[in-house]
């Protein structure tokens, strides 16, 4: 396959990769597909109904965080098409998660999280326990056929990993452990239980929930959305793999503090370090010492950043895992981050029934040392229409590289809507993330 000119992403490690862990040197090889693919996927309202039956209604989904449910009673509620479970924890300590209808007359029970005693109809007031057991209904002599047995709250499967908490509505599919695959291994040297939740924000976005997750599982889009990083980033220098093994993950590895192969090569590490201190890379007024390099600058910079504000010890952590963007797409809509440099994970899921629109979240999750009890989790924001990304100072200086990919999702499906080419058509490497992601999608909603 060819590839932009220029050095590899293990070529720009400098001999680091040995320090790393060995799965960061794992490559794979995988059937790449077709080129060209059908945008019916992005636009039909028929191609969304049958991918809420043959899609969210089958796989496991993340549908939120362990803290929203640490405590006896903490529930919340997760939508989904037109399904929508309550999410809680009994007085047990046992995660639940039940669909969210009155059994008497089909109401929503619930809209929002909260701490729970019981889960009462707003309605009538058929109530049931947290363990799903129904525990009261007015003027109990209406119903002499009601048994209470059959008014159990169903239930969707939970499970949890990674500090997530994962729902399936298939009571007859696999386990959690099964989709997950071989991911759980990537991860074992960044626990991601082991992270406090620094932000949690959500939009409503313009676009189908698969533009969302497409738009950040390459860096080919770099040079025309954030090319202001280019002077740092070696974007087309990226490693993408995909296993033949893994149907429902794959990863990219994105190189930071080496330049782009598309900016001019009389850029001298000084130059490099002067812009990377307009993004709070580094300080301003770094300078590069004698035989020092951009990248190695920018590697300390971010040793010392962790260690005083996250109090963390880099002593034994490979550069690559401290400054370079070793990210996972974790089938079907979710976007993980290894390493520690980039503690970011974002989500997308249908808004509604609407092929047109999604709401989109983004987490920083940023790792505590060791022994460390996690502070308490940021609060989630919803951003209105005319906020941005970078209006939430908690997202530092992840929020106006967002801004940018905001401004760029709705173009993607205005054009695809108006286009008379019903294909996408994918480059062979750099998009082969997007090729896998499809033909996943396609073994769960055959077109």
């Amino acid at each position: 396959m060819s590839r932009c000119p220029g050095p590899s992403y293990q070529d720009i490690l400098d001999g680091d990769a040995a320090q790393a862990p060995a799965i960061l040197r794992e490559t794979g090889d995988a059937d790449l597909g077709a080129d060209d693919l059908p945008i019916d996927v992005y636009l039909s309202a028929d191609y969304h109904r049958r991918e809420v039956e043959g899609l969210w209604r089958k796989v496991w989904q993340i549908a939120g965080r362990v803290e929203d449910v640490e405590r006896p009673g903490d529930s919340f509620v997760y939508d989904i098409g037109d399904d929508s479970l309550i999410i809680l924890r009994t007085q047990s300590g046992e995660l639940r998660a039940y669909h969210n209808a009155c059994l008497h007359r089909g109401t929503r029970l619930r809209d929002e999280p909260g701490r729970l005693e019981r889960i009462r109809c707003p309605f009538h007031g058929f109530t049931w326990s947290l363990d799903g057991d129904l525990s009261d209904v007015p003027c109990r002599w209406d119903f002499p056929k009601l048994e209470e047995e059959g008014f159990r709250l169903p239930e969707a499967r939970v499970d949890t990993w990674g500090g997530f908490v994962f729902v399936n509505l298939d009571v007859n599919g696999g386990s959690l452990s099964d989709y997950l695959e071989d991911l759980p291994r990537h991860f074992e040297h960044w626990p991601l239980d082991r992270r406090a939740v620094a932000a949690r924000v959500e939009r409503r976005v313009e676009c189908n929930w698969k533009i969302a997750i497409e738009a950040f599982i390459e860096t080919y889009h770099i040079v025309g959305v954030h090319a202001a990083n280019l002077p740092f980033f070696g974007d087309a220098n990226s490693q993408y793999d995909v296993w033949t093994h893994g149907r429902h993950y794959d990863r990219m590895l994105n190189a930071s503090g080496t330049p782009s192969p598309h900016v001019s090569k009389d850029l001298t590490d000084q130059r490099i370090i002067d812009i990377a201190a307009r993004f709070g890379m580094v300080d301003p007024g770094t300078r590069v010492p004698e035989g020092a390099t951009a990248r190695t600058v920018m590697v300390a910079a971010s040793r010392q950043r962790m260690q005083d504000t996250l109090g963390l010890d880099t002593e034994g952590v490979s550069d690559a895992e401290v400054q370079d963007v070793i990210q996972y797409s974790l089938f079907p809509n979710v976007v993980l981050f290894g390493g520690l440099g980039s503690p970011l994970f974002y989500r997308a899921r249908p808004d509604g029934n609407d092929p047109n629109a999604c709401l989109f979240e983004v987490m920083l999750l940023v790792p505590l040392p060791p022994g460390a009890e996690p502070p308490p989790p940021a609060p989630r924001r919803f951003l209105e229409p005319h906020e941005n990304w970078s209006d939430v100072p908690e997202l530092s200086y992840f929020g106006p590289v967002l801004d940018e990919d905001q401004e760029i999702m709705p173009r993607v499906q205005r054009g695809l809507r108006s286009s008379r080419k019903r294909t996408v058509t994918l480059g062979r490497y750099q998009e082969s993330r997007i090729r896998h992601f499809r033909q996943t999608l396609e073994t769960y909603v055959p077109r």
